[in-house]
């Protein structure tokens, strides 16, 4: 089977290959005037063309075909991760949950956070990369670094919401002055089936399929208790994403497993 060549190109109908991709196409795959190309517009659509200028620096082409593809999956994944202090990490979560599969990547910056200065350019060239590599046909949203509490507060987050933690329900409950425990304002929800008394319920078990979906992710310190009682309050759910401690990137790259496989 002929090797398909991917290149990224958001605007396909400029008939010319961006700057980068150019350089690649010419002077690492060695492409002539007459080979066949694909492209990525990252919005859905492949298109096969072929190339009708091979300069030193620029590549032109023609397309031959565009092919609208289907979605691999319904609702829309959504990722919100306060990064590690060492980027090598979030540009793994980057390549590996596009992969997987991933609408959106959100940064933010918490109350523990280790990093508090993220220049996403790198970022969001894995991106293309893994979507390259992988085939995708919709390149993820990224998002720069957003303050915890003006992130939960934003009017377009969607109706499915979770933050994932390692306290116990009984941390996050503030006493009141006669000293009986008192949650946020929204009634804590009941427990699923099968997760022990007191726990936190497991992702999974709450996730609507086809419906759009959102998980925040704490620093390798977690959130602040007061973090979680704010974003409980703004609506989001406390959920536990297993027994296993995870590190950070790992967290947030099981929570887009599992969104992806409930909206498989």
């Amino acid at each position: 089977m002929k090797e398909q060549r991917f290149f990224y190109t958001p605007h396909p109908e400029s008939g010319q290959l961006p700057d980068d991709e150019a350089q690649h196409a010419l002077r690492v795959l060695r492409l002539q005037m007459g080979d066949e190309i694909h492209l990525m517009d990252g919005r859905g659509t492949f298109h096969r063309a072929t190339i009708t200028e091979a300069g030193s620096h620029r590549c032109r082409y023609r397309i031959l075909e565009s092919q609208p593809q289907q979605p691999e999956w319904t609702g829309h994944i959504h990722i919100a991760v306060a990064p590690t202090k060492n980027m090598d990490r979030m540009e793994w979560l980057a390549e590996k949950a596009t992969e997987v599969g991933m609408d959106e990547l959100s940064l933010l910056e918490c109350r523990f956070s280790e990093r508090r200065m993220v220049k996403t350019e790198r970022l969001d060239k894995i991106l293309v990369s893994a979507m390259k590599q992988s085939h995708k046909a919709w390149k993820p949203k990224l998002n720069e670094l957003s303050p915890f509490l003006k992130f939960i507060t934003r009017p377009d987050l969607p109706p499915q919401r979770f933050i994932a933690h390692c306290y116990d329900p009984s941390d996050i409950a503030v006493t009141v002055p006669d000293g009986s425990p008192s949650g946020s304002s929204a009634p804590p929800p009941p427990v699923p089936d099968g997760s022990p008394s007191g726990s936190l319920p497991f992702l999974p078990d709450l996730l609507q399929p086809r419906t759009p979906a959102l998980v925040l992710i704490g620093p390798e310190g977690d959130f602040s208790i007061d973090e979680v009682r704010a974003a409980e309050a703004a609506g989001f759910r406390s959920v536990s994403l297993g027994t296993s401690r995870l590190r950070t990137e790992t967290a947030a790259l099981v929570a887009g497993h599992l969104m992806r496989l409930a909206n498989r």
